[in-house]
């Protein structure tokens, strides 16, 4: 009977060791690319213990393109893209969750409905306003358009039509706090665990986008870190472990912030899922 009781812990054990292997070997093996030199991929059976190559490659990488100005530059646009939709989503959600006025359900309606557009639709019109706004080969062009999104309002009200109580706003008001005191003293502080997983992910999309820059940035000063590796990969024959170095490195920087944020994203994640 024990052994039937112990079985299932065994299984779920092995089954995080399958998951952990197979979601963290992509990276491991990149860096076992990044290690060694173009020819050692060739070999039979191919390595799979790192090489000697690493700061070549990474020196490589440095030359070869502007990649530290890149890797600066998708610092200022998903973090100043993250802050935006953050706060604005927050606010949205808070005046959609706990604010009565007229249209409101129509209008979160309308704003839910454009998560079904393709974003390929609005790629020549957007480029048609950089233009007129003389912001193409900026980075205000990256910036602009993911400002706010339709998912993070919706996510942020849904969050907050459980999470904040209806009677703490109204006895704040009779304690004559104005509606933006209210959101930034009390909805922010309740908002919080939603605000750090929205964080996260408009963080992660932010960096690894890779279409729209493409299209709007020219300037190999102003590219981001994604067209930068497209950059890597380009001439007539690819080389993969320069490619890989440059992957790692533009890995580095995510892999930090979920090392600080997601302890705080797993249990916001958690404290939704209690709710529900």
């Amino acid at each position: 009977m024990r052994a039937l009781r112990e079985q299932p812990g065994r299984l779920a054990y092995l089954t995080l060791v399958a998951v952990l292997f197979f979601s963290g070997f992509p990276l491991y093996y990149s860096f076992v690319v990044a290690s060694r030199d173009n020819s050692a991929l060739a070999t039979v059976p191919p390595p799979v213990l790192p090489g000697a190559n690493l700061v070549e490659n990474v020196e490589r990488v440095f030359a070869t393109v502007p990649f530290g100005t890149a890797l600066v530059n998708s610092v200022i646009v998903s973090g100043t893209v993250t802050a935006s939709v953050v706060f604005f989503s927050t606010l949205a959600g808070f005046a959609f969750a706990k604010l009565e006025f007229k249209g409101a359900k129509v209008l979160l309606v309308s704003v839910v409905a454009t998560m079904m557009v393709p974003v390929q639709l609005g790629v020549i019109p957007l480029f048609m306003l950089m233009v007129e706004l003389e912001w193409t080969d900026t980075l205000w062009a990256v910036i602009a358009p993911g400002l706010v999104n339709a998912f993070g309002v919706f996510f942020m009200t849904q969050y907050l039509r459980g999470a904040l109580p209806g009677s703490l706003i109204e006895s704040a008001r009779m304690d004559g706090a104005s509606t933006f005191r209210i959101f930034w003293q009390i909805v922010m502080p309740a908002a919080r665990p939603a605000a750090v997983v929205l964080g996260v992910l408009t963080f992660l999309t932010a960096w690894n986008d890779y279409f729209w820059p493409l299209i709007v940035l020219s300037s190999p000063e102003n590219q981001t870190v994604q067209v930068a590796l497209s950059t890597l990969s380009g001439g007539y024959v690819t080389d993969q472990s320069l490619v890989l170095t440059g992957t790692m490195l533009a890995t580095l920087p995510l892999l930090a912030v979920f090392a600080l944020l997601g302890k705080y994203m797993i249990s916001g994640i958690m404290q939704g899922a209690v709710k529900g």
